[in-house]
């Protein structure tokens, strides 16, 4: 995404432009794994796009999928998935507008990627599950009141 789907001078470009400019920053430390989380980072981003590669999905069906969400927060990381390439934004011109997100091909490279995390996050629940199931099935420590 580059800006062009909104007029120079409007208040999208400017928006666009300066968001662009302030949280897509550079690289600090030049190691690959923050360029990739610079991109990827924050809470919803990941979720959106696991989303998105089940298949198209309107920005409504994202806010069912992802109920934490606000709808700005949905739609600023929307536009950081879309300026950084792995999500495509296609506007229908119908009344009222239907507007449908995609996976790119940059996108569907990170497929393996949030597969491997979500094996990682279902050991995560797993482990937390058994650690709360342990905690409940203890028995109270004897208390020796005497």
């Amino acid at each position: 995404m580059d800006g062009s789907y909104c007029e120079e001078g409007t208040i999208l470009w400017y928006w666009y432009n300066k968001y662009t400019e302030v949280k897509m920053k550079k690289s600090m430390s030049g190691c690959p794994a923050e360029e990739a989380m610079r991109v990827l980072g924050g809470r919803w981003r990941a979720v959106l796009l696991f989303y998105v590669l089940e298949g198209p999905k309107r920005f409504s069906d994202l806010r069912r999928v992802v109920p934490g969400i606000s709808q700005r927060m949905l739609t600023l990381d929307l536009r950081a998935l879309e300026a950084a390439g792995l999500v495509k934004r296609t506007v229908y011109p119908e009344v009222p507008v239907r507007v449908v997100y995609s996976v790119t091909k940059d996108g569907l490279q990170l497929r393996p990627v949030l597969s491997e995390l979500c094996k990682w996050g279902r050991q995560l629940q797993a482990r937390a599950a058994n650690a709360e199931r342990a905690e409940k099935l203890a028995l109270p420590q004897a208390s020796s009141g005497y």
